[in-house]
């Protein structure tokens, strides 16, 4: 449990959303852009990310368990923990650190019931309202506050910005991610805000593999560097 905790208590927390239809290449059968996604994972935890959230849905059962299994087994070795996007079931029968739950009501509390002692348990907020209820569960672990910026993956929602993401800040005592359109370039104006640290999936996207090896240690230096500088400001 205290390592679970240090991490998340850490100056900066960097998150890994997966979405196979970004991360991945388009061509080459489901087994092909299960690798991939893999691939991915496995250099997003050498570069030292924190959390990684697979979030995947149209997987059947078989295949999200899967996934789960082989994200946990290749990240054993690192600082990664992995999460699984709004299934708690598939997450403990993976092995899975934990469970990250949608904004949509669903007890947290209920949800840690069903883990281990160090399950990390998360979730979705959209406003200073459901901030508020995540911090009254006392059941939450961290947040993740969005959209902040304009973002492809929510064309239709309107960002938070960043006074938005300032007030959900202090809402919560827990620990609060942004994400939505976050590049590395606004890593000071999100640390400014409060924020633990930023999530995202194209953040995290390449054009080739060797690019993303070359490149990612690189990006995830560079915003820990932005949340470092807040702390010395503090």
């Amino acid at each position: 449990m205290d390592r679970v905790r240090t991490a998340l208590k850490s100056r900066s927390l960097i998150c890994l959303v997966t979405d196979r239809r970004v991360l991945t290449e388009a061509a080459g059968d489901e087994a092909g852009v299960e690798r991939q996604l893999l691939d991915v994972i496995s250099d997003c935890a050498d570069a030292g990310l924190d959390l990684v959230q697979i979030r995947e849905s149209g997987l059947s059962d078989r295949c999200l368990l899967g996934l789960v299994r082989a994200a946990v087994h290749r990240t054993r070795a690192t600082r990664t923990h992995v999460l699984v996007n709004d299934r708690p079931d598939v997450a403990l029968a993976a092995g899975a650190a934990g469970v990250h739950l949608k904004d949509d009501g669903r007890s947290a509390a209920r949800v840690r019931m069903l883990g281990p002692r160090d399950w990390i348990v998360g979730r979705s907020v959209h406003d200073v309202a459901a901030a508020r209820r995540a911090e009254e569960s006392g059941a939450v672990d961290y947040v993740l506050a969005g959209t902040v910026f304009r973002s492809v993956s929510k064309p239709g929602r309107q960002p938070l910005g960043l006074e938005a993401l300032r007030d959900i800040v202090q809402a919560c005592r827990r620990p609060v991610l942004a994400i939505g359109g976050v590049a590395v370039a606004d890593g000071v104006a999100v640390a400014a805000t409060g924020a633990a640290g930023v999530a995202g999936i194209r953040l995290f996207r390449f054009d080739s593999s060797l690019e993303r090896r070359l490149r990612l240690a690189t990006r995830v230096q560079a915003l820990r560097a932005a949340f470092d500088r807040r702390g010395t400001l503090d």
